[in-house]
């Protein structure tokens, strides 16, 4: 499938009519609110129920930052998932992130919830290098920290299965001195891998997206070689443009040889499907689990 069969959907639109079809709330009647609050209300309960996490600096700015949680007397090291937020790369943050760390702590897994700096504050291009920098840190203090490096999966919901689907993509890790993929696997949800529909719409003003951007920031848009085992899913209760991309994507990665298994999950939402992740006996929590229990190929 190459780039302008992608396209080809969106094309007819006008910019309402796109920036309504990337808007997920217009199918639960415009209000999230309530899922945002439990994010952050179940994240605190993480927070005081999880006795082994720290916080830990990736880099300089305070908003280079993640919560790592560990489980209490792990014998060696141990499997991480990794979690970044969504929010349209310019809401929420790891305080709101971290509501499936008990049910992976409880099983023998560590869990870290990345912060990242939002939009308009930072391009959507910076937002990429730190997610990429925050997964390095990770994977260079494995040791100190208790990890296993060859055992690390990414997972991101919405704009943050694109941020993931950017640290999975194979090539940057060479340049910012990193032998080969940090990542086993991803799990990939409700995500957006093509940037170019949300061009022209105010969806996109806070980003400073670029043409360029449009195409080296879109992950179905780049070589998917060597891009690690993936889970990609989304919740049925989507626009029809959500669907489309994650589907689009997952065949992209069929088409490249990655192993990839794809699913629709029953009865969710855009904003809740993400809560299967915190459910290790759902499909999704499944796949998980199965991810964790690969290594990482050298």
């Amino acid at each position: 499938m190459d780039a302008e069969e992608l396209a080809g959907r969106w094309r007819e639109m006008s910019p309402g009519e796109r920036e309504e079809a990337y808007s997920p709330s217009s199918c639960i009647g415009g209000d999230y609110a309530p899922f945002l609050a439990a994010y952050r209300d179940r994240s605190a309960a993480a927070r005081a129920g999880v006795a082994g996490w720290l916080e830990h600096s990736y880099g300089p700015s305070p908003s280079q930052c993640l919560d790592l949680f560990m489980p209490v007397d792990a014998d060696g090291p141990v499997p991480l998932l990794v979690f970044i937020h969504g929010g349209y790369w310019q809401e929420l943050s790891k305080d709101d992130s971290s509501f499936a760390a008990p049910a992976w702590v409880d099983r023998g897994v560590a869990f870290a919830a990345l912060d990242y700096t939002l939009a308009p504050e930072v391009s959507l291009a910076e937002i990429v290098a730190e997610c990429r920098r925050a997964v390095s840190w990770l994977y260079e203090n494995a040791a100190d920290l208790g990890v296993d490096e060859r055992r690390i999966v990414v997972a991101g919901s919405s704009a943050g299965a694109h941020l993931a689907a950017m640290v999975a993509i194979p090539g940057w890790q060479w340049t910012a001195g990193c032998s080969g993929s940090l990542v086993a696997g991803t799990v990939l949800i409700s995500g957006i891998f093509d940037l170019e529909p949300l061009g022209g719409t105010p969806i996109a003003e806070p980003l400073c997206l670029t043409d360029r951007d449009l195409t080296d920031l879109s992950p179905a848009r780049l070589q998917l070689g060597n891009f690690p085992p993936s889970t990609v899913c989304w919740g049925e209760v989507e626009t029809d443009e959500f669907k489309s991309q994650s589907r689009d994507f997952a065949a992209r990665l069929d088409e490249a040889g990655t192993p990839c298994t794809s699913f629709e999950v029953s009865g969710r939402n855009h904003f809740d499907v993400v809560f299967e992740l915190a459910d290790p006996g759902s499909l999704t929590g499944m796949e998980v689990a199965s991810m964790l229990e690969q290594p990482r190929e050298a």
